[in-house]
């Protein structure tokens, strides 16, 4: 059962329309969807907030460490709540995936993903959920930093933002922990 989903992206104003940021709107968005409020959490480096759905307890974190160093801030959350990283889904930008496609995969390497290396090295581990929302590739290695730091064009947010509300769908078949149903659900 997924008991803390992070979204991960880079803290402060100039950053908050970037594509590298699409993890903190997926959390901003469910956060909003259930009447939940994010409140700065100094012990986890982050920013924090919880619901419940069907009587189980769900955690939200950004974490306000930027994207590079998220594990740090994941590694205290875990480590407070107990929380195994299995229990945990990690949303993040996906340069791999068209903008509008969202995939949700177990595991795997950090695919170049800054954000998801440090992850990796802070749990030592890397057996968490992964919800990767396409933001597409610019073309050339060498736009991908210019590119992930600025806003993405209207059609391009307007993609991203329908696969959001669909991946907002499964949230709770991921909290009841029937990933197969939502795995199934996300990518038919």
């Amino acid at each position: 059962m997924i008991k803390l989903i992070v979204g991960l992206g880079n803290p402060g104003k100039n950053y908050q329309e970037h594509r590298h940021n699409a993890g903190f709107w997926f959390v901003e968005s469910l956060a909003s969807l259930n009447d939940s409020k994010f409140t700065s959490q100094s012990k986890f480096f982050g920013e924090a907030s919880d619901f419940s759905l069907n009587s189980n307890k769900v955690f939200l974190l950004k974490p306000q460490t930027f994207m590079n160093n998220s594990g740090g801030s994941i590694k205290s959350f875990l480590n407070y709540y107990d929380i195994s990283p299995e229990e945990t889904l990690v949303v993040h930008d996906e340069l791999d995936l068209p903008a509008g496609v969202v995939k949700l995969k177990l595991g795997g390497g950090h695919g170049g993903h800054n954000g998801l290396r440090d992850i990796i090295k802070a749990l030592g581990s890397k057996n968490f959920y992964r919800l990767r929302i396409g933001i597409e590739h610019p073309g050339s290695k060498n736009e991908v930093v210019d590119y992930v730091l600025n806003a993405p064009s209207k059609s391009e947010l307007c993609a991203i933002q329908e696969s959001m509300s669909r991946a907002s769908n499964i949230v709770e078949l991921l909290v009841k922990g029937s990933f197969e149903d939502a795995m199934k659900a996300l990518h038919t």
